[in-house]
């Protein structure tokens, strides 16, 4: 199962790392990424959808949702 996260970024299958990374930074609010208590969980967060990403790749997926 894919993370719903994940596929609100609505990335195609042959994206580079550095496109999902991009998404992910621009799917979260501004305000969200000011603060800097929240660094760690913003990590955790693009870790998961690299993650993901990487995993969807392996399998082959070419949907998005």
């Amino acid at each position: 199962m894919i993370d719903p996260a994940y596929q609100r970024l609505g990335l195609p299958l042959t994206a580079s790392p550095y496109a999902v990374l991009r998404a992910a930074v621009r799917a979260l609010h501004p305000d969200t990424r000011a603060v800097r208590g929240f660094r760690i969980a913003r990590k955790r967060f693009y870790r998961q959808m690299l993650c993901a990403h990487a995993a969807r790749q392996t399998a082959g997926d070419s949907s998005t949702g």
